[in-house]
């Protein structure tokens, strides 16, 4: 069993390394400054969510994609990231842990696709992220965070922190709430890499308006707002 979770493990540093290194070489060569984060939705994501079980996305048809929003979501897994990828139909950038920067290839890919790295250490650093946010949604783009701040270890959805959620408020962006199902059964936190095959499902919910809500009660009641929603897609 633990040579079969070193090869899955193998194939996903090889699959994830192999296709960063193509994106990029036709990023650059094309200019299409959108290219690499259109791949990986189309490309990256599914040869890993395909063996591992295959994802169901439900409710997507139902929202204006021709608008930018702070997608919101709860995590589990590793595997989160792979399947918001392919539930959102438009480039999505990520806030990653700033451990990310040290990873070979991803460091790489995530300053091209202008995504942005948090310190979960230095608070002082959060009034220049929340700027840093407000001024890529503010730029038209979509960006996922995953406002628990970690992975779960039991699947118990946890408190969504409403710092982040000023960024939203501050750029005029609805804050889009997505929940996902079965990803911490098909990859757990626990345990070296693992992958146990089963169905994963990404629910996306309505948009919630962010006009008019101002200061620390404003933005607590969109991150309240925001965490009742995924809780209440992860009971259906």
């Amino acid at each position: 069993m633990l040579a079969l979770n070193a090869l899955q493990f193998l194939f996903t540093l090889l699959w994830t390394a192999g296709w960063i290194s193509v994106a990029l070489c036709l990023q650059t060569v094309t200019g299409r400054s959108g290219l690499a984060l259109d791949m990986a939705r189309t490309r990256w994501a599914p040869g890993l969510i395909g063996p591992a079980g295959g994802l169901t996305v439900e409710g997507a048809d139902a929202v204006d994609w021709s608008r930018p929003y702070l997608v919101v979501a709860n995590h589990e897994s590793l595997l989160d990231i792979c399947v918001l990828f392919m539930a959102v139909p438009v480039p999505l950038r990520f806030l990653l842990k700033e451990e990310m920067r040290r990873v070979p290839f991803l460091n790489l890919y995530a300053r091209a696709t202008g995504m942005l790295f948090i310190s979960r250490d230095d608070r002082r650093a959060g009034p220049q992220l929340r700027r840093q946010v407000a001024q890529v949604l503010g730029a038209g783009h979509t960006l996922c965070l995953f406002p628990e701040g970690t992975r779960s270890r039991d699947g118990r959805l946890g408190e969504f922190k409403s710092g982040s959620f000023q960024a939203a408020i501050d750029a005029g962006v609805d804050v889009l709430p997505i929940a996902l199902h079965g990803t911490g059964a098909v990859l757990p936190v626990q345990g070296f890499f693992r992958v146990r095959r089963g169905p994963m499902r990404a629910v996306v919910g309505q948009p919630i308006p962010v006009a008019g809500r101002t200061g620390a009660a404003g933005r607590q009641a969109v991150a309240q707002q925001a965490q009742a929603a995924v809780a209440t897609m992860l009971e259906r």
